[in-house]
């Protein structure tokens, strides 16, 4: 009777190990990606960054984390009290669910448990078998999109109101070019399923970047802002908007959308990974098929994390190196230059995987990556191009900061 039943209970624990298992690392993870963070700004800023709290300041976010508990949950009066608790709720929960699809290395050898029911290779995903993986995460990444609107509106307050107005159009603006390049890489692999991309970039040997550059740039540009990083931070601009979105929250509900913030990045990192450079794929050392060793499996885990830390590191460097766009250039960056690239790169796409098909021998997928660099090539150029030397010409605004301008100019004393 109880062995009829192992199955079913192998069937059940298995998951929830792996849910445990994801929950525990991102939110160790995020916590002391914020302490990464911080010593990278120190570090571009030449100044120290934290090293008092532990040995060399280690126990950092343990004491953030104590302080954003102890504060007072303080909720103003004038907010709307339901969608104001709502808000941070919804956007950390679609965070924390886009994982679900996820791979985070590729299978695990037998274990030695077919007594208790675990027969099959253990998948390092959680939700393993899902054919349209990259349509579930960009659905719950427009979910996440209401949990900024809904604080923003939730809060009655001018600045947040204005930060969930920039948060509409940029996060909506943004999502079109994403899933320009995105479906470059799923009309090149044929498949939705993150897993059934990798598995195609580690048979060929030659990792989406190569073959498609063009694209790479699009969807990395629009990452940036989908994530709301700098130089695309505008939702929460603290010089203008003091906050943003979230200027009336404190607390846990402030930590909330802190965590989710930075579950977006991580999100991205594995997304650029393993859409363009191969996943948990390295030349010699991975191997490319199921049938795996325990060197292999583990190799697999630590070159997937260790290309997730390099973009992620990428991404602190941005910020603490760019300052923000405007928010004109911002929507005309994304209007103007990468939708029209995102185009370009499908429609090339497009025709390179007709001409192999109707190919009566496989081309190389090096000859297709030498026509991807001559479509970025394209692409820069028309860009160039099609863009303004400067903006100088455009209209001044009468108002005394440029009056102050020409006055010390003239050498007359405003």
């Amino acid at each position: 009777m109880f062995d009829n039943l192992l199955p079913l209970v192998a069937a059940v624990i298995v998951p929830l190990v792996k849910i445990a298992i994801l929950i525990g690392a991102l939110m160790t993870a995020a916590a002391y990606l914020v302490l990464l963070e911080r010593w990278i700004a120190a570090w571009v800023q030449d100044r120290l960054g934290p090293n008092r709290v532990g040995p060399l300041g280690l126990l950092q976010p343990l004491a953030d984390g104590l302080k954003f508990i102890f504060k007072e949950e303080y909720t103003p009066a004038h907010v709307d009290k339901f969608l104001f608790i709502l808000a941070p709720i919804v956007i950390l929960t679609a965070a924390l669910a886009i994982f679900a699809v996820i791979p985070f290395g590729s299978v695990l050898p037998p274990l030695g448990l077919e007594a208790y029911g675990v027969k099959d290779p253990i998948r390092l995903i959680v939700a393993p078998g899902v054919d349209v993986g990259l349509v579930y995460v960009f659905a719950l990444s427009s979910v996440a999109v209401y949990g900024v609107i809904l604080g923003a509106w939730a809060s009655n307050s001018k600045y947040s109101f204005l930060g969930g107005l920039r948060s509409s159009a940029q996060l909506i603006a943004y999502e079109i070019p994403l899933g320009l390049g995105i479906l470059g890489v799923v009309l090149y692999s044929g498949s939705l399923d993150l897993e059934h991309i990798i598995s195609a970039q580690a048979t060929s040997g030659v990792w989406n970047v190569f073959t498609q550059p063009l694209g790479f740039v699009v969807f990395m540009v629009a990452s940036f802002a989908e994530s709301a990083r700098l130089p695309f931070d505008l939702p929460e601009c603290e010089q203008e908007l003091i906050g943003g979105y979230h200027t009336e929250y404190a607390g846990m509900k402030l930590l909330l959308f802190l965590i989710a913030e930075f579950l977006h990045m991580v999100v991205a990192a594995f997304l650029i990974v393993i859409l363009f450079f191969g996943g948990w794929h390295l030349w010699g050392v991975t191997g490319s098929g199921d049938e795996v060793n325990w060197f292999q499996a583990i190799a697999r885990i630590a070159v997937l994390v260790a290309k997730i830390m390099a973009a992620i590191v990428f991404f602190m460097m941005v910020r603490w190196s760019w300052p923000r766009f405007r928010f004109d250039q911002l929507m005309s960056l994304a209007w103007k230059v990468m939708l029209p690239l995102g185009l370009l790169n499908l429609a090339a796409v497009a025709v390179i995987s007709e001409t192999m098909q109707s190919a009566e021998s496989p081309t190389s997928p090096w000859i297709v990556a030498g026509w991807g660099w001559a479509v970025l090539l394209v692409g820069w150029i028309g860009a160039a191009l099609a863009a303004p030397l400067h903006d100088d010409n455009r209209p001044r605004q009468n108002t005394r900061e440029f009056d102050v301008e020409e006055e010390i100019a003239s050498g007359v004393k405003p």
